[in-house]
């Protein structure tokens, strides 16, 4: 094979990884402490946040309550994925829950909801 061959491999390898770093660096991510308490929150949660617009991503971490979220950040900001976890009804950082969201929770979703009988329900599935 000849150099320009190799230029032109090279050249348009180039091109493709620039633009695959470029295309990445539109998104970025957030972790949020949410209010969250058992499995069915987070099927609440990361359906609800996976339809916000701009959200790539939308993970809950059960263990430590954090949703961490990638996100397209010429279409949406942390400020407004907040506000869209508190109008699921879970708490978003220092962001309270919407109340109206939150009484319509299913008890075991609410703050200390897995609590309230003395049993545990860490396994606890819905």
């Amino acid at each position: 094979m000849n150099k320009k061959f190799f230029a032109a491999v090279f050249s348009a390898l180039i091109i493709v990884i620039s633009g695959y770093v470029f295309a990445q660096s539109d998104t970025e991510t957030i972790t949020i402490k949410t209010s969250s308490q058992c499995e069915m929150c987070k099927k609440r949660i990361e359906k609800g946040m996976g339809l916000e617009k701009g959200v790539k991503s939308a993970v809950l971490n059960l263990d430590n309550h954090t949703l961490t979220v990638v996100y397209k950040k010429d279409k949406t900001n942390p400020e407004v994925l907040r506000k869209a976890l508190s109008n699921i009804g879970y708490d978003a950082d220092d962001v309270a829950a919407n109340e109206k969201a939150y009484k319509k929770l299913p008890d075991c979703c609410k703050k200390g909801g897995h609590d309230h009988d003395g049993h545990d329900h860490s396994n606890h599935k819905h």
